[in-house]
């Protein structure tokens, strides 16, 4: 019973040790350390910088536009009955008065 449990468990292993291309110890560590440093450096890092940057300038754009429309005071409430700012007013019966 116990041979085929260390044997799942070292299949399992072997099966790892090869999909990550045969590599042991500190060298296989050192390998991904070096591939995970690249695919930062190279991919991630240039697209969170150009990210940033975008948002910087449209900030900077939304920030010195001498036209863009400033609220300047409260709005008035909606003086009709529905209160839908279109549409027909609602008619009082006047047996609901």
């Amino acid at each position: 019973m116990t041979s085929s449990w260390r044997r799942t468990f070292g299949n399992v292993g072997s099966f790892v040790n090869n999909s990550l291309g045969g590599l042991r110890g500190g060298s296989n560590i050192a390998s991904w350390v070096v591939a995970g440093s690249l695919a930062y450096f190279l991919w991630v890092k240039p697209s969170q910088d150009l990210k940033r940057e975008q948002e910087e300038k449209a900030a900077l754009a939304a920030a010195s536009d001498r036209f863009r429309y400033v609220e300047k005071r409260k709005p008035t409430p909606d003086p009709q009955d529905t209160g839908l700012v279109y549409g027909k007013k609602r008619e009082v019966d006047k047996s609901e008065e």
